[in-house]
C-alpha cells in the first residue's frame, strides 16, 4: 500500500454529503425498532412530547459543534476540541471511549443485519452475510472520502423516501383518506384522548428520554466530517440546520403516525411498529419492505461507523495519542491503518457477539452507548470553554463565522440536559451497565493518558527541541 507521510486528509465531500452523513448515523433500529418501547412506555402523547425534547436537546448540542467545527475544522472534532479545552487526560480518554463505542457499533449492525437476511436466506448463515456486509462497507470507505459520503447519502435516501411515504400514507389512513384492512374504521385523535399526555406519570417520561436521546445520537458526525469538507465555513452550519430540523420533522412526524394508528399497548419492541402500520393499511408484503428499509438503515449506520471510529483513531494519532502509523494516509487521503485496525476490532466484537453474547458483548455494548452520550456532553463542555478563551485572548465574537445562539444561556442548558442523561442512565436497570462499564473504562483511559502518554509526548518533545537546536546550530 502507497503510503505518503503526513499527507492530510483531502477536502471533497459537499453539503449534501455532510447532511446525509448525519442522518446515516441517527435514523436506524432507534427509530423503526425502538420507537414502539417509547409509546408502549410513555403513551401516544408521552412519546411526542418525549421525542420534542430530545430534539432541542440535540439541537443545543448541534449549535455548539456548529461553532466550535466552523472555527477548526478538523478531523476528531470533539476529541481535539476537548482535548484543548477542556484537557488532553479527558480528551485522551474521550476519544478512545468514542472509537471503541463505534467499532462495537459497526459490529453490531453487521449482526443485525445478518440476522434480517435470514428473512429472504434461512438457510444461509448469519456469519457469511456479516462478511460480505464488511467487505462491501470496508470497500465503500476505502475508495474515497467521496465515494463514502456518496454511498451514504443513497443509503440515507432510501430511509427518507421510505418515511415521507410511510409518513403520506399512514397519515391518510390515520384521517380516513384511505381504508384500513378489516374495515377499520379511522382513528383520527382517539388514541391521544385514550392516552391522555401521560398515562404512565412523569417517571415512565424520564426513562423513555435515554432509548430518544440515544436515539438522536450520530447527528455529531457532521464534526468529524468537518475535517473533509469542502469549505468547511458555508458547508458545516448548512448541513447542521438541515439536518437538525429535518430529522425532527421526520421523528415527530412518524411518531405522530405511529401513536395515531397503534394503541400504546400494542405498540412495543417485539415488531417493528412501522410493520404492523403498513399492515393494517393493507400494504402488501409490508414486513418484506420494512425489512428492507431496515436493513439499509443498518448498513448505513455500520458505514458511518466505520467512517467516524477511522476518523477519530488518525485524530488520536495526529495528537500523539495513538501510534504515528495510525495518521498515514494513502494517496486518496483515507487513513487506512486507521480503517484497517477499526474494522478488526469490529470483527473481533463481532465474534464475541456469537461466542459471549451474554458477557464481553454486553459490556462493549454498554461501553459503546456511554461513549455517545458522554461526546454530546464534550462537545457543549468545549464550546463554553472555547468561548471563554476566545474572548479572554481579545478575539471578538461578531467575528465568529458561526455562534451558538443566546449564548452561555443555551450551552449551559445543553450541558446541564445531557449531564441528566447521563445520570438518569443510572435509574434504569436496562441503561446501567453502561455506567458500570463505560465509567472505569473511561478512568483507566484517563490513568494511561497521564501514567504513560503525557511522559511519551514530554520525552518526545524534548528531543525535537534538541533537535531543533542542533539544526540551528548547523545553520549558524
Amino acid at each position: 500500500m502507497k503510503v505518503i507521510e503526513n499527507q492530510e486528509l483531502q477536502r471533497t465531500m459537499k453539503t449534501r454529503h455532510l447532511f446525509m452523513i448525519s442522518l446515516g448515523g441517527v435514523i436506524g433500529s432507534g427509530l423503526f425498532l425502538g420507537s414502539g418501547y417509547t409509546i408502549n412506555q410513555a403513551g401516544a402523547g408521552g412519546a411526542i412530547l418525549a421525542f420534542l425534547v430530545g430534539g432541542f436537546v440535540m439541537y443545543l448540542t448541534m449549535v455548539c459543534l456548529g461553532e466550535l467545527a466552523v472555527a477548526m475544522p478538523v478531523s476528531g472534532s470533539f476529541q481535539t476540541y476537548t482535548t484543548k479545552f477542556i484537557g488532553p487526560g479527558v480528551g485522551f480518554a474521550l476519544g478512545w471511549t468514542y472509537w471503541l463505542g463505534w467499532a462495537v457499533t459497526v459490529a453490531l449492525e453487521f449482526l443485525a443485519a445478518g440476522q434480517l437476511m435470514g428473512r429472504w436466506f434461512p438457510d444461509t448463515p448469519t456469519w457469511i452475510w456479516c462478511a460480505v456486509f464488511a467487505v462491501l462497507l470496508f470497500s465503500l470507505n476505502a475508495l474515497s472520502a467521496k465515494a463514502f459520503g456518496e454511498a451514504e447519502f443513497w443509503f440515507s435516501g432510501i430511509k427518507i423516501v421510505a418515511i415521507l411515504l410511510f409518513i403520506i400514507l399512514g397519515g391518510a389512513a390515520m384521517f380516513g383518506l384511505i381504508d384500513m384492512k378489516g374495515g377499520q374504521e379511522a382513528p383520527f385523535f382517539s388514541n391521544y384522548a385514550s392516552d391522555g399526555l401521560l398515562p404512565h406519570g412523569v417517571t415512565a417520561l424520564l426513562i423513555t428520554m435515554i432509548a430518544v436521546n440515544f436515539s438522536f445520537q450520530g447527528t455529531e458526525l457532521i464534526g468529524i466530517a468537518a475535517g473533509e469538507s469542502e469549505n468547511p465555513e458555508k458547508t458545516i452550519p448548512k448541513s447542521i440546520k438541515q439536518s437538525v430540523w429535518r430529522t425532527l420533522v421526520f421523528f415527530v412526524l412518524s411518531i405522530f403516525v405511529l401513536a395515531g394508528l397503534i394503541p400504546s399497548d400494542q405498540a412495543g419492541v417485539t415488531e417493528s411498529p412501522f410493520v404492523l402500520v403498513l399492515d393494517s393499511i393493507g400494504i402488501p408484503y409490508a414486513a418484506d419492505i420494512m425489512n428492507f428499509v431496515i436493513l439499509t438503515a443498518l448498513l448505513s449506520v455500520g458505514n458511518s461507523g466505520l467512517y467516524a471510529a477511522s476518523r477519530m483513531l488518525y485524530s488520536l494519532s495526529k495528537e500523539g495519542m495513538a501510534a504515528p502509523a495510525l495518521a498515514r494516509v494513502n494517496k486518496k487521503g483515507i487513513p487506512m491503518n486507521s480503517l484497517i485496525l477499526t474494522l478488526g476490532i469490529a470483527l473481533l466484537s463481532l465474534l464475541s457477539g456469537f461466542f459471549a453474547e451474554e458477557t464481553v458483548f454486553l459490556w462493549l455494548l454498554s461501553i459503546a452507548g456511554l461513549g455517545a452520550q458522554v461526546g454530546w456532553i464534550s462537545i457543549t463542555a468545549s464550546q463554553i470553554a472555547f468561548r471563554r478563551k476566545y474572548v479572554r485572548e481579545g478575539g471578538n465574537v461578531a467575528d465568529l463565522k458561526f455562534k451558538a445562539p443566546l449564548y452561555p444561556f443555551f450551552p449551559l442548558l445543553g450541558l446541564v440536559l445531557n449531564c441528566a442523561v447521563l445520570v438518569s442512565m443510572a435509574f434504569n436497570p436496562d441503561q446501567r451497565l453502561a455506567l458500570y462499564c463505560g465509567v472505569p473504562f473511561m478512568l483507566a483511559c484517563y490513568a494511561i493518558y497521564h501514567l504513560k502518554i503525557k511522559k511519551n509526548q514530554a520525552i518526545e518533545k524534548e528531543q525535537q527541541e534538541i533537535q531543533l537546536s542542533a539544526d540551528k546550530k548547523m545553520l549558524l
